[in-house]
């Protein structure tokens, strides 16, 4: 036998040497790839779950809608549709945990609603409308049966809109808010005292500013003049005095929850907590422990497709509105609608419009439901001859303090120059602490003179702001009037009372 048998015939020509090897090396490291990402993908999957799942089981439920003869409500599409979602803060101090909060005891039944917000997301995603419901207001109250004990509440020709919750809990209220506007309120949210408290914990605090210092014995806010960021008690005491800012009413402290409010939106849009999903969940997980909502929320993806619908909202297409009111005519304690303009808004919600533009202008056709123009004079009727408008106030007689609180130290003086040459001879100049916004406060009898001075000086409405502790008139000058003629800031060119989540808003103290 030959050398070569028994040894294999030479097949075809294989690999170099190694290359095989490399590529099953190739393979194999993307296999393990591939099985990382799955169970990566997998293990992000069941943390989501079980986090949703966590959150769920937070959640409380009561019926949207408990007036007598309201029609089934059909769902919304939360990433679609227009929804308007009435945000109610109770005073009771017993939360979701348990836990009891606060001295007064109203931990008890619903309690009233200390806090009413009507939220309104457009369906095009371009702007978010809330409308503050002073707790004041009185309206027309609906007949509700209280889901609990199945008793009916009296229907009320005129209540106070807050006492709605203690009818039955929120649903009462949404029946109320129904009646109110012509809307059919899609959900609604309670939150109790804990959430305040417990939400600005979890962002981290938010700005608030003040023109002088606040010690308000009853919520037992304590802020220096300036700007501070507040959370825990001090946000809920910010969000609650009635007695710390302006002239002690219901218009100061709703300014102050606009505010808040407003520089709430800016820290998270300008942080991107909506897009970051540890942030949103830890959020969440606050807001479900501390709310009440109705069923077609129950769902916490539902909560969340919220987030993602405002995420990307232009901050100056955020308003913040006070409904138009006028003192009642039997107790100037008690608010009552201003008929026309709070339909005119009404009318603008119902037709998922934004609040951010300017005021509406009537339609020349009379079948836009305006009223047709009025015929001409006669040629033959002589014209009066014009009179000169009498001044409102005498500028010699208005005290002025000008407060700077801008980093020029210069700019008092300069603007008590300008206005001495304009007549207010009284001017004086202040330093104090620097503040983002330049305001005008005003005390009793002055508001003309208030407004003549924002006209001015192009001071948006929101910054005249009336105090009980100013003789006269006060122009807290900011950084957005550090230097020129007019202030560098928007405000709203609507008519309506409020701002916009872009604009930082300084509370004056009260002095009571």
């Amino acid at each position: 036998m030959s050398e070569q048998s028994g040894s294999s015939a030479p097949g075809p020509a294989g690999p170099p040497p190694g290359r095989h090897l490399r590529r099953s090396t190739g393979r194999r490291a993307l296999q393990a790839a591939a099985f990382s990402l799955s169970a990566m993908l997998l293990a992000a999957a069941a943390f989501a779950a079980v986090q949703v799942f966590r959150l769920q089981s937070n959640v409380e439920t009561q019926p949207l809608n408990l007036g007598a003869d309201q029609e089934e409500k059909l769902p919304v599409d939360l990433s679609t549709d227009p929804v308007q979602i009435l945000v109610l803060g109770s005073d009771t101090r017993t939360g979701n945990s348990g836990e009891f909060i606060g001295g007064e005891d109203l931990s008890s039944g619903s309690g009233n609603s200390d806090v009413m917000l009507l939220v309104n997301l457009s369906a095009d995603r371009s702007s978010v409308s809330v409308v503050s419901l002073p707790r004041d207001l009185l309206v027309p109250l609906p007949s509700c049966e209280d889901p609990e004990t199945g008793e009916p509440s009296p229907a009320m020709d005129l209540g106070q809109l807050n006492s709605a919750l203690e009818s039955g809990g929120p649903g009462c209220t949404v029946a109320a808010v129904n009646e109110l506007t012509g809307l059919s309120v899609d959900h609604f949210m309670n939150a109790d005292f804990n959430a305040v408290k417990e939400l600005s914990k979890a962002v981290g605090g938010v700005e608030v500013c003040v023109t002088e210092p606040v010690e308000d014995e009853y919520s037992g806010l304590s802020l220096p003049a300036g700007t501070s960021e507040v959370e825990g008690d001090q946000a809920l005491a910010f969000l609650r005095t009635r007695h710390g800012f302006g002239d002690g009413g219901d218009e100061g402290r709703i300014r102050a929850q606009q505010s808040f409010m407003a520089s709430l939106a800016r820290k998270v849009q300008e942080e991107g907590t909506l897009t970051n999903l540890p942030r949103l969940y830890s959020i969440a997980e606050t807001l479900t422990k501390n709310l009440t909502v109705d069923e077609g929320l129950s769902q916490v993806t539902e909560i969340l497709k919220l987030a993602d619908r405002v995420k990307n909202v232009d901050l100056a297409d955020i308003a913040f509105v006070t409904v138009p009111t006028i003192p009642w005519d039997q107790d100037p304690n008690r608010l009552v609608l201003d008929p026309e303009p709070a339909e005119e808004l009404f009318a603008a919600l119902r037709e998922d419009r934004s609040l951010t533009g300017p005021e509406p202008t009537a339609s020349a056709s009379p079948e836009a439901g305006t009223a047709p123009a009025a015929p001409p004079a006669s040629p033959a009727a002589p014209e009066a001859p014009a009179s000169p408008e009498a001044p409102a106030f005498d500028p010699a007689s208005v005290p002025l303090l000008v407060v700077n609180g801008t980093d020029n130290p210069d700019r008092a003086a300069e603007l008590q120059q300008i206005l001495r040459g304009e007549g207010y001879t009284l001017a004086n100049t202040l330093q104090s602490t620097e503040i983002p916004s330049t305001q005008v406060l005003y005390g009793p009898g002055y508001e003309a003179a208030a407004a003549e001075l924002g006209t001015r000086f192009g001071i948006a409405d929101v910054q005249l702001v009336p105090s009980a502790a100013v003789t006269g008139i006060e122009l807290s000058v900011g950084a957005d009037f550090a230097s020129g003629s007019k202030v560098a800031s928007a405000g709203l060119d609507n008519g309506l009372k409020g701002q916009t989540a872009e604009q930082a808003t300084c509370q004056a103290a009260s002095g009571l």
